[in-house]
């Protein structure tokens, strides 16, 4: 007797993803979503997040600015957030592709200027500038994974937040 192990491919369960697709297809207002998460301070620089029904994620700052340094600080957790939006890009696209994945890593970086945050002027004080390294292992020709690429970039939600003027509001309850 013969047993036969399927195993998706990038270990995907590509059949959720059409499952979704088919369901936006047949009712676009599916299409729209909701995300939230709840932020507690937690004394110091730290706070921690929840999300949904997942343990609390950390947050602090490194004992340069007067953190603890116990957890990754909140830009630190922006650029985590970019480089695992464009890693679930990748997996899905490939799949969907037939693109089988060996490798993925994404090297993130960003510049910013502590004078606004320091209070010692005005200005912006976000990141002016985020790069991305994209390292994919895959047995596809290069043309494939370049197209799989550009896919990825034109359709990650956390790189179009980033990279688009997007309103935020903040207010005091």
């Amino acid at each position: 007797m013969t047993v036969e192990v399927q195993h998706p491919l990038n270990n995907v369960d590509i059949a959720a993803v059409g499952a979704l697709v088919t369901a936006i297809q047949e009712d676009p207002a599916k299409a729209h979503t909701t995300w939230a998460a709840h932020v507690t301070w937690t004394g110091g620089f730290g706070s921690e997040a929840k999300v949904r029904a997942f343990a609390p994620v950390p947050s602090d700052e490194p004992t340069a600015l007067g953190g603890g340094d116990s957890a990754p600080n909140p830009v630190e957790q922006l650029l985590s957030a970019l480089g695992n939006c464009l890693a679930v890009g990748y997996a899905a696209n490939a799949t969907v592709a037939g693109i089988r994945l060996d490798r993925l890593t994404i090297d993130l970086k960003g510049d910013i200027d502590l004078h606004v945050f320091l209070g010692l002027r005005e200005g912006h004080a976000g990141f002016d500038t985020i790069t991305a390294t994209v390292r994919l292992d895959s047995p596809a020709p290069r043309a494939d994974v370049e197209a799989l690429h550009a896919k990825v970039i034109a359709s990650s939600p956390v790189g179009h937040t980033l990279g688009a003027a997007v309103p935020v509001r903040v207010d005091l309850a």
